[in-house]
C-alpha cells in the first residue's frame, strides 16, 4: 500500500468513475484500475463493485471512513521524515555540567532556537564523571564538561573554570584571616561531591600539603551557599557561580585552580543530526569565545 494507491482511492470516490478520476489524475484509466487493484490485493479484499459507476463494496465503504485518515497520517509521516532528513526536526540530548547549564547554555540555546526551532534538546545534568559514562552508554550525544582523567573520547577545550573559596559574609570575623591551603582545615569545608574533578584537583593538592579538612560533599554546587549560612564554614565552588552579596570571596591561593572545560563527544561518526551538532558546538565555542 502507498500513498499513490490511496490517492487514486479516495479520488475515485470522489469523482464517481475510474475514467473522471484517471481525468483528475492525468492518468490513463488503466493506471488507476492498476493501483485499484493492487490496493485490492494488499487489503485482501473488494472495495468496488465492478460497473460503469464505481459502487463501494460494503468492506470498501469501511474502508472509505478511514482513507482520508490514512492519507493525512501518511503524509504526515513523509513531511517529518523529510525534515527529519533535513535536520529540521529531530531531539538531542546534551549533557551539561552544573556551571554550564546555568551561564554558558541559555543564550546559546537562544541562538540555536533561532536557526533550528523544530529541534528538541534534552539537557542531563551532571558532573563530568556522570556525563563521561553517560556518554559512553550512548545515553547522550555529547557533553559540555570537565575532561575526565581517564576517557576514549574526544574533548576539545572551550574555557578554563576557576576553583573558588567563599564563606558567609556575617561569619567574617568569627573565621578570621585565612589565605593558604593549610588554613582550611580549621573549619568545616563543603564542596561538591568526591566524583567532581574539582573535588580531586582540591584534595590532591591538599595531600600535597598534608592538609585534612573536616569535609561535607554536596551533590550539587549552587546549593553550597545555602549550607554557608548554617555556621561558620567555607565553600568550595567555581568562579562562574552567581553569588548574591551575603557571600564573600576567600583568596586562598592553589597551585593551579583551573579545570578545563570543553565538548566532549564520541570519536565515532554518527550521521544523526550531524550538521545540527556541529552548529551547537559552534555557538557553544563563540559564547565562550566572543571575540573569535
Amino acid at each position: 500500500m502507498d500513498l499513490k494507491e490511496l490517492e487514486a482511492f479516495q479520488t475515485v470516490i470522489q469523482e464517481g468513475t475510474f475514467s473522471n478520476a484517471a481525468q483528475k489524475l492525468n492518468y490513463a484509466q488503466s493506471t488507476i484500475t492498476n493501483q485499484i487493484k493492487r490496493l485490492e490485493a494488499e487489503l485482501g479484499f473488494k472495495l468496488f463493485v465492478r460497473g460503469w459507476e464505481a459502487k463501494l463494496t460494503p468492506s470498501g465503504q469501511i474502508f472509505a471512513k478511514e482513507v482520508d485518515q490514512l492519507i493525512h497520517h501518511w503524509e504526515f509521516v513523509l513531511d517529518q521524515s523529510q525534515k527529519l532528513q533535513k535536520e529540521e526536526v529531530g531531539t538531542l540530548n546534551i549533557g551539561v555540567i552544573e556551571p554550564v547549564a546555568t551561564s554558558v547554555l541559555p543564550p546559546v540555546l537562544q541562538k540555536f532556537r533561532i536557526q533550528k526551532p523544530n529541534i528538541t534538546c534534552n539537557f542531563i545534568i551532571g558532573n563530568t564523571d556522570f556525563l563521561h559514562k553517560e556518554l559512553l552508554n550512548h545515553e547522550i550525544d555529547f557533553a559540555i564538561s570537565g575532561e575526565p582523567a581517564i576517557h576514549t573520547q574526544q574533548f576539545e577545550e572551550l574555557y578554563k573554570e576557576e576553583i573558588s573559596f567563599i564563606m558567609a559574609k556575617k561569619y567574617a570575623d568569627t573565621i578570621g584571616d585565612i589565605s593558604l591551603i593549610k588554613d582550611l582545615y580549621e573549619q568545616p569545608l563543603f564542596i561538591g561531591g568526591e566524583s567532581c574533578l574539582y573535588h580531586m584537583k582540591l584534595q590532591k593538592e591538599l595531600s600535597r600539603r598534608h592538609v585534612k579538612p573536616f569535609t561535607y560533599t554536596i551533590g550539587q554546587i549552587s546549593a553550597i551557599p545555602e549550607f554557608l549560612k548554617g555556621f561558620p564554614s567555607i565553600g568550595v565552588v567555581l568562579s562562574s557561580l552567581a553569588l548574591s552579596d551575603e557571600f564573600i570571596k576567600v583568596p586562598i591561593k592553589m597551585d593551579d585552580p583551573f579545570i578545563p572545560i570543553g565538548i566532549l563527544y564520541k570519536k565515532e561518526s554518527n550521521q544523526f543530526l550531524k550538521n545540527t551538532k556541529k552548529l551547537l558546538f559552534e555557538l557553544f565555542r563563540q559564547e565562550t569565545y566572543p571575540s573569535s
